[in-house]
């Protein structure tokens, strides 16, 4: 009985840990979503600063001259001379060999009795380790949220954390240990031997004289020297200016990813098209078009911007 009281004391604070683990994981806030109830989520989303781009032309080097040489021209002709007079050459054919190769036993045929160690299966049991539970979990980047920067939006939703077991393995016979017999082989070698098949020859090759082409040149127009106006250079240097500040919003109830389907965001998508805003195709994919619009939306209508929130779906006149 004191055994039992204690596993179950240390089980009760293995759940503590836990707990208190998934709900202080490292995000920057320290407040959590106003209400406590299965099924719902709420984001925090970082709107990013805006700047603009100032351009200005800048002076980087003045105009200037510098002097350009054309080349001398010239005019080639060519001489054609002989540099090395015909000969014969003579070119030894080494003797042709055979090579004939004889089979040879190494090693004779041998046999061995060899033992078959037995074989084992593996059976498992689960056993109980932590009960269902409740708790918050706070999660980066959800498809709701429009930023692909994890940092700039969080999500927390209050899910059901299932029960935990861990598995138990033990080891039963499958198979007793047996004997079997094993055949080595004969090894065999095989000798080779060269055998002449054709003699070695003398075989005269001729080879033709040599000749190369001698160039000539003739001037035909003098060195001489241009003036060339290098224009001045300029670059262009832009400035980015902040125009206005970002940051995080308020904890704002979205839609979770469990129940963002493709259905679910083909029907914002003809509710915003039915609205005048250009979505693209109607596909049941949040690209880059939906979300455009989709902020828009957001922006014309004083709604939360940067994830689909439930305001806004209400809004579109849509049910969740």
């Amino acid at each position: 009985m004191k055994v039992f009281t204690t596993l179950s004391v240390f089980l009760l604070a293995l759940m503590f840990t836990t707990t208190v683990i998934a709900q202080e994981q490292d995000i920057p806030f320290d407040d959590l979503p106003p209400t406590q109830e299965f099924g719902k989520c709420y984001a925090k989303c970082k709107a990013a600063d805006v700047y603009e781009t100032v351009s200005q032309q800048v002076l980087v080097k003045e105009a200037s001259t510098k002097l350009s040489k054309v080349a001398a021209v010239y005019e080639n002709g060519s001489e054609r001379l002989m540099v090395k007079e015909g000969r014969t050459d003579y070119k030894v054919i080494p003797a042709k060999y055979t090579t004939v190769t004889e089979r040879v036993m190494v090693t004779p045929e041998q046999r061995r009795v060899r033992t078959v160690p037995a074989k084992y299966r593996t059976e498992t049991r689960s056993v109980l380790v932590s009960e269902a539970r409740g708790q918050w979990v706070k999660k980066k980047k959800d498809p709701n949220c429009f930023s692909d920067n994890p940092e700039d939006c969080y999500i927390a939703c209050y899910e059901e954390v299932p029960a935990k077991y861990r598995t138990e393995k033990y080891q039963v016979l499958d198979q007793p240990a047996t004997t079997t017999e094993d055949i080595i082989p004969a090894k065999y070698e095989t000798v080779t031997k060269r055998v002449l098949s054709e003699p070695s020859k003398v075989i005269e090759i001729p080879v033709d004289p040599q000749y190369k082409t001698v160039s000539t040149k003739v001037l035909v127009s003098p060195e001489a020297a241009n003036e060339v106006v290098i224009p001045a250079e300029y670059k262009t240097v832009n400035e980015r200016r902040l125009v206005r500040k970002g940051g995080y919003s308020v904890w704002t109830e979205i839609l979770c990813a469990s129940k963002t389907s493709s259905s679910t965001v083909r029907n914002v998508q003809s509710a915003l098209t039915e609205k005048g805003y250009t979505v693209g195709p109607i596909d049941g994919v949040m690209g880059l078009q939906t979300q455009t619009a989709l902020k828009q939306f957001q922006t014309d209508n004083g709604l939360p911007i940067g994830n689909l929130n439930i305001e806004t779906l209400k809004a579109l006149g849509l049910k969740f």
